[in-house]
């Protein structure tokens, strides 16, 4: 997805960034704009910027997130490594599903990123009983470490993974270079833009301007 502008990414309110790939990890990978590009362009640009959207996201409620900024002003190093990290694993996981698309095996790479960051999620997570005594696994308060964040994004990337009828909904935007990805929840299987008030509309355009030449 492109933006309209060439407004620098530190001047754009994060909560207004698009969330067009119906599932956490997909509109996670999409944190930047025209990936494919060379002229892509970085939403996570810092550690409070990661914390708006995953307020934007609802990872995160308004009291969370306030509690994670104190935490990241009180400890810059930590929260620089954590950003760090962060795009790491976004990287990992925009290949890792770039590729399912295309029927490629994910880079061994990628795959070892997702498997460490699953290593780190999986030792926060409690079995928790309810009154009923029925059981569920529930992940540490996000606000606990100044990486607690991303547990729910990795939990949403297994989730797809390991699902063969949500594996085979997953899609990229045909708007080269958009690079953004999605899960194509239409019923006959037949999205092929982030947005169609986007990518969809510039195809359409450039096609009406090669039609009339």
């Amino acid at each position: 997805m492109s933006e309209t502008n060439n407004t620098n990414n530190n001047d754009r309110d994060i909560h207004t960034h698009a969330l067009v790939g119906e599932r956490l990890c997909l509109d996670f990978a999409n944190t930047v704009s025209w990936h494919d590009s060379e002229d892509s362009r970085e939403w996570l640009t810092s550690y409070e910027r990661l914390v708006g959207w995953c307020q934007h996201a609802d990872i995160l409620t308004e009291q969370q997130a306030l509690s994670l900024l104190q935490q990241a002003e009180d400890h810059p190093a930590e929260a620089n490594r954590v950003l760090k990290k962060t795009v790491e694993f976004r990287e990992a996981i925009h290949d890792i599903f770039s590729s399912i698309p295309k029927n490629e095996t994910p880079n061994k790479a990628d795959l070892a990123t997702l498997n460490g960051m699953l290593v780190d999620t999986y030792r926060s997570i409690q079995i928790v009983p309810d009154d009923d005594n029925n059981f569920s696994l529930q992940f540490q308060k996000p606000e606990d470490s100044l990486d607690g964040i991303l547990a729910p994004i990795v939990q949403s990337a297994i989730d797809i993974l390991v699902s063969e009828k949500e594996l085979k909904r997953v899609k990229k935007c045909e708007g080269d270079p958009c690079g953004w990805l999605f899960l194509d929840t239409s019923r006959n299987r037949s999205r092929r833009w982030c947005s169609m008030a986007d990518c969809g509309n510039r195809a359409k355009a450039r096609r009406f301007y090669q039609n009339k030449k």
